[in-house]
C-alpha cells in the first residue's frame, strides 16, 4: 500500500469512529423527527414487505412517492438485516459518511499535490462539524453528500484511467442512487461526466461521457419511474412533491419554508400525485402572473440554503430538547458557522490562487467573497468560490484536480435549485464537503494523466 492511499484509508477510519463515537452517544436519546419520522415509517414499511406504501388512521393503505424512494429503500436494507430502529439509520449514516471521506482523498489528490493536501482535505470532510453530528438525523441531506462525494471521486478514477469504462458505469449508479434520495441530484450526472475524462479529451468525448453517464443513471431509475407510472397514475422520475416545493417558493415571504394555502382548485383533489399536479399548475400560474417578484426572492432563497447550515442543532433540539437544549444548539451553530466561514475563506483563496486564466479579476472578487463571508451575508462568499471557478476558464478547469470543477458545479447546481424552489440551510449542505476540500486543493498542478 502507497503512502497516500494509507492516507485515505486513515481518513476513512477517522470519520469513522467520531460518527460512531456520536452514534454511540446518541443511542436511543434522539427519535426521528420532522421529515425524518416520515422517511423512518416509510422504511419500515419496506421492510417488513408492505412496500412503498402508506398506512392511513382510518385502515385505507396507499401507494406513496411523496418523498424520495432511495434514502427509505437504504435505511429499509439496514432494517430488514438488523431490525429497525434509528441506532440502525445512524449505523447506516456512519459508514456512508466515512465513505465521503475517503472519496474527498482522491478528489484533491493529483500529479505535482503535496501530500498533506488530500490528507487535510479528507480529514476536513471526516470532522466536519456540519456533518458528524448530523449523523444522528434520519434526515438525507448527509447521505447525499456522501454519495456526491463518491461520484465525484470515481469521475476522477474515469478520468486518470485508460480503462475508464468501469468508473464511469460505477458513477452513472452512484449518481443513480443520489438522484433517487434526492432528485435535483440528476443535474449533476451529465456535469459530473464531462470532468470524468482526461485533460486533452476532445469536447466530443466529455458529450459522450457526460451523456453515457446521464443514460446509466436513467436506466437504473427507470424500474421506479415505471412504478410511479403504474402505481401512482403519474410518470414521475422519483417522486411527486415537485408542486408542493415550486408553490412555496412562488409564495413564501422570506425565502424559506412556508405553509401552503390550498389553492381553491385543489381542495377537493386528493390523489397524491394529481394533488402534486395541481399545485404545479397553480405555482406556474402564480409565477407567470408575477414573474418579478418571484425572481426577486432568488436572492433570499439562496442566503437561507447558504448562509448557515445548522442542520444538525435544529435536529437535534427538534428530536430531544431536554437532551439538546438552547444553550447546546446555540454553541454547536456557532461552532460549526465559523468553522464553515474558515473553510469558505480557504476556498476562496484556492479558487483565487488556482491555475488559469483572469487571475486579477479572481482575486477581487475573492477579496469580496472573503469580505461577505464575515458578516451574516455568507452567501455570497459561496457565490464568489463559484464565480473564480467559472474565471479560471474551461481549459485550466480540465487540468485541475477535480475537487475544483465539481465543487463550482455543486454549488450551481444547488443556487439554482433553490432560487427556482425554497431555501433552507439542510439543503445547502451538500456544498459544505466539496467547500471544506477545496480549502486545501493546490493552486497549480500538472496534467492530471495519473494518480498517486
Amino acid at each position: 500500500m502507497t503512502p497516500r492511499r494509507a492516507d485515505a484509508w486513515f481518513s476513512l477510519a477517522v470519520a469513522l469512529v467520531v460518527r460512531l463515537a456520536v452514534v454511540a452517544w446518541a443511542h436511543g436519546r434522539f427519535p426521528a423527527v420532522e421529515d425524518g419520522h416520515y422517511y423512518d415509517i416509510l422504511a419500515r414499511r419496506l421492510a417488513s414487505g408492505a412496500g412503498y406504501t402508506w398506512l392511513w388512521p382510518d385502515g385505507m393503505i396507499t401507494y406513496a412517492a411523496h418523498y424520495p424512494v432511495g434514502y427509505p429503500a437504504i435505511l429499509a436494507a439496514g432494517y430488514a438485516i438488523f431490525g429497525a430502529s434509528t441506532t440502525v439509520a445512524m449505523l447506516i449514516q456512519a459508514g456512508l459518511g466515512a465513505a465521503g471521506a475517503y472519496a474527498t482523498h482522491s478528489l484533491v489528490d493529483g500529479p505535482g499535490v503535496a501530500r498533506w493536501r488530500p490528507l487535510a482535505a479528507a480529514l476536513a470532510v471526516a470532522l466536519h462539524p456540519a456533518l458528524v453530528p448530523y449523523t444522528v438525523a434520519i434526515m438525507t441531506e448527509g447521505v447525499t453528500a456522501s454519495l456526491l462525494l463518491v461520484a465525484a471521486a470515481f469521475a476522477a478514477r474515469a478520468s486518470a484511467s485508460e480503462r475508464a469504462a468501469p468508473w464511469l458505469v460505477a458513477l452513472g449508479i452512484v449518481m443513480a442512487a443520489a438522484t433517487l434520495v434526492r432528485p435535483q441530484s440528476l443535474i449533476l450526472a451529465p456535469m459530473f461526466g464531462v470532468f470524468g475524462a482526461k485533460a486533452a479529451a476532445a469536447r466530443a468525448q466529455r458529450l459522450a461521457r457526460a451523456a453515457a453517464v446521464t443514460a446509466i443513471a436513467l436506466a437504473c431509475i427507470a424500474p421506479w419511474t415505471a412504478r410511479n407510472c403504474w402505481r401512482m397514475h403519474r410518470c414521475a422520475l422519483v417522486s411527486v412533491n415537485g408542486g408542493w416545493n415550486l408553490l412555496i417558493g412562488a409564495t413564501t415571504p422570506s425565502g424559506g419554508w412556508a405553509p401552503v394555502t390550498v389553492p381553491a382548485a385543489c381542495s377537493t383533489v386528493w390523489d397524491e400525485a394529481a394533488k402534486d399536479s395541481c399545485f404545479q399548475r397553480s405555482a406556474l400560474s402564480e409565477i407567470a402572473h408575477a414573474p418579478e417578484a418571484w425572481l426577486a426572492r432568488a436572492p433570499a432563497k439562496v442566503a437561507m440554503t447558504l448562509d448557515y447550515f445548522g442542520a444538525a442543532p435544529w435536529y437535534l433540539h427538534a428530536s430531544n430538547a431536554g437532551a439538546f437544549d438552547d444553550d447546546a444548539r446555540i454553541v454547536l451553530l456557532s461552532f460549526e458557522t465559523i468553522v464553515c466561514r474558515l473553510f469558505l475563506l480557504g476556498a476562496l483563496v484556492a479558487s483565487a490562487r488556482a491555475d488559469g486564466a483572469r487571475m486579477r479579476a479572481r482575486k477581487g472578487v475573492a477579496f469580496a467573497g472573503a469580505a461577505a463571508t464575515l458578516t451574516v451575508h455568507g452567501w455570497l462568499g459561496y457565490v464568489g468560490v463559484l464565480t473564480c471557478l467559472v474565471l479560471v476558464g474551461w481549459r485550466s478547469l480540465t487540468r485541475a484536480p477535480l475537487v475544483l470543477p465539481t465543487t463550482a458545479a455543486v454549488i450551481l447546481a444547488t443556487v439554482a435549485t433553490h432560487a427556482a424552489f425554497f431555501g433552507s440551510g439542510r439543503y445547502g449542505l451538500v456544498v459544505a464537503p466539496f467547500v471544506g476540500a477545496l480549502a486545501f486543493a493546490a493552486p497549480a498542478v500538472e496534467t492530471r494523466s495519473s494518480r498517486g
